[in-house]
């Protein structure tokens, strides 16, 4: 699959909006991650909205991206999900999916760390009227890429351990 050893992380964009269609296979994509138990504890809030993409910008010193980004996704988790334990890792395997999905549709993206630090997770909470039945994981800034990276080979062969 070559987004893997494609997609970078992208923090600049141009103004052009986001197509429907793109955001729900993004949101397809996300949905289609493994989940623990099936569980499937995550929700997402698609913020196109100037003023809440400001407000979130405003939610931790690593998100100022979203002030010019045409598109924010906030990856929640359920509070209350069978395997609460899994819940996070369940959530990093569907914002993996969106960043992939991102690059396949010509998009740039970057994930943004909301949890476990929870002054991050109130505000997000505070900026969108998030419900205490969920807590915001992630942030991924999306657009069309104004900028252009390589993605750095980042194989280690000194961090693999065979057992044989």
């Amino acid at each position: 699959m070559k987004e893997i050893f494609h997609r970078t992380s992208i923090r600049k964009y141009t103004a052009q909006p986001v197509e429907k269609e793109k955001i729900e296979q993004l949101l397809r994509a996300a949905m289609a991650a493994p989940s623990a138990r099936n569980q499937q504890p995550w929700e997402f809030y698609v913020v196109t909205d100037r003023e809440a993409l400001g407000r979130l910008a405003e939610c931790s010193q690593f998100a100022g991206m979203l002030r010019e980004a045409p598109l924010g996704i906030v990856v929640c988790c359920r509070t209350e999900s069978a395997r609460k334990e899994y819940g996070q890792i369940d959530c990093s395997a569907a914002t993996e999916n969106i960043l992939l999905e991102a690059d396949s549709l010509g998009l740039g993206a970057v994930w943004i760390g909301i949890a476990p630090i929870e002054e991050r997770m109130e505000a997000a909470r505070k900026a969108l009227d998030i419900p205490d039945s969920l807590y915001a994981f992630a942030f991924v800034a999306c657009g069309y890429p104004a900028e252009e990276k390589v993605q750095q080979d980042r194989y280690d062969a000194t961090r693999i351990h065979y057992v044989e």
